[in-house]
């Protein structure tokens, strides 16, 4: 690359702006993505799979329009997606064992990052199935975090965070069913955008485990999130929920008015036990301030969740049951899978069609917090990021309690379906990442992008950036 080209580790913007002045090219990015890719897969295993030669084609078709004076919003930029996303030619593991057939057509989110002229360089890690809030498993090993290699990215769109946070990418597709986009954000600092459910088409899925889990984004920035957001929405024709268009960019663009915001440290009711880690509580009561001193009126106040941890586990267990139907050898799962599927077939009958109709009443419920406030502040998670291996060989019983205990703040916007944007919180004493969530009712992406961004140019939290 030349003196003057965009290093892989710029933003999404820059990038754009860049392949747009003719200062960089697409080949000379995707090539520089997949140098880094590979120099980092040893030690951060970030990716599933990576897509060379495909991605180099890519690259030089996006060059070739650019010449011919095509414009486009991600034309010939490199970004990646999880591998819970069908690419055509790749198969799609979702973190499991085993030899999976290639995929023969893209997912439509897939499809609408092509249509913006994306190059997509490969897919990332992601636990079995989605389940955990950590990257590892039999299937491919550890992904690692890269501000500690000691440390997990989060998960479930682990393998995301980290290409994002290393600058391997600028932008990354991951999904959301409990946090899985707002808990590896928090982790890797980093902006995770879990929105409206339907914004982002799940298709081939007419909607995902059960309308808990919804497509989302990663970047560094509000804008580079927003932009990737936009590229990214819009329903599939068979899609069941299809939630009306929102200009992202736009929005991330306009500064609020003044907001009440409800500062909330309460989690909904689990029967199991939590407690909120002390920096975690500090470095969200100083984003209170910070909101504070940007003119917002910050008040403590939980909302009534009531028994919304009722509905959430015959939802989930058997969306597990749904996509163990389709692995090639379920002899090869974690023997926590397994007794998700043992769940499932407990709960996955009127358990799972009174979950479904409790939603609306849930949502009523807890909506009556913004008959009084704008946006809900939380912690994304309980706990700074977890060791590798915490929470290796633990029984399904023991693995649900620990991450309850660490991530009981995100999972209840996932049964609501309403977006919820994880910001940076800045670093714990030993440096490593925390979050906080803006959350809101639903279609409410426009205003949560707005005020995270007039936060992120207060705080200046894309500035600071993994060693290494």
């Amino acid at each position: 690359m030349s003196d003057t080209a965009v290093p892989a580790a710029s933003g999404l913007l820059d990038m754009v702006g860049a392949l747009t002045e003719g200062t960089v090219t697409s080949r000379q990015l995707t090539e520089e993505a997949l140098r880094r890719i590979v120099a980092s897969q040893p030690e951060l295993n970030a990716f599933r799979s990576v897509r060379t030669e495909a991605a180099l084609a890519e690259a030089e078709a996006a060059d070739r329009r650019l010449a011919a004076g095509e414009r486009l919003p991600l034309l010939g930029v490199p970004l990646a997606v999880k591998d819970d996303m069908d690419v055509t030619g790749e198969s799609t593991a979702f973190g499991c064992a085993g030899t999976f057939t290639p995929k023969t057509a893209d997912s439509e989110a897939v499809r609408r990052l092509r249509a913006a002229g994306a190059v997509i360089v490969g897919k990332t890690q992601t636990p079995e199935l989605g389940q955990w809030p950590f990257t590892e498993g039999g299937a491919f090993g550890e992904t690692r975090n890269p501000w500690n290699r000691a440390y997990t990215p989060g998960g479930s769109s682990g393998g995301s965070a980290a290409a994002v946070a290393a600058g391997l990418v600028p932008a990354a597709l991951g999904s959301d069913g409990a946090g899985s986009v707002r808990i590896p954000a928090a982790w890797t600092h980093l902006v995770g955008v879990k929105p409206q459910r339907g914004r982002i088409s799940t298709w081939p899925e007419p909607e995902s485990f059960h309308g808990l889990t919804v497509n989302g984004v990663l970047a560094r920035t509000v804008a580079d999130a927003a932009l990737l957001l936009d590229a990214a929405s819009g329903p599939h024709p068979e899609d069941l929920h299809r939630p009306a268009p929102i200009r992202a960019v736009e929005a991330a663009g306009r500064t609020p008015r003044r907001l009440r915001i409800a500062l909330s440290f309460g989690t909904a009711f689990t029967a199991t036990p939590k407690s909120l880690d002390p920096e975690v509580r500090s470095a969200v009561e100083r984003l209170a301030a910070r909101l504070e001193s940007l003119g917002h009126e910050v008040i403590p106040e939980d909302p009534r969740y009531g028994p919304i941890g009722l509905t959430f586990v015959p939802r989930a267990t058997s969306g597990v049951r749904d996509w163990v139907a389709r692995v090639p050898d379920p002899a090869l799962l974690d023997p926590r899978t397994h007794e998700a599927v043992r769940t499932a077939r407990i709960l996955g009958g009127l358990a799972l069609r009174v979950s479904r109709r409790a939603e609306t009443a849930l949502q009523q419920r807890v909506s009556e917090i913004f008959h009084r406030f704008d946006v809900v502040l939380t912690p994304t998670t309980a706990t700074p990021p977890l060791r590798i291996g915490a929470l290796a060989g633990l029984g399904a019983l023991a693995t649900d309690r620990a991450m309850i205990a660490a991530c009981p703040y995100a999972w209840t916007w996932n049964v609501l379906g309403w977006p919820g944007v994880n910001i940076p919180a800045g670093l714990t004493a030993d440096g490593l990442p925390m979050g906080a969530q803006l959350l809101g009712p639903a279609h409410s992406e426009p205003l949560l992008l707005g005020l995270a961004a007039q936060v992120e140019a207060a705080e200046d939290w894309a500035a600071l950036r993994p060693a290494g």
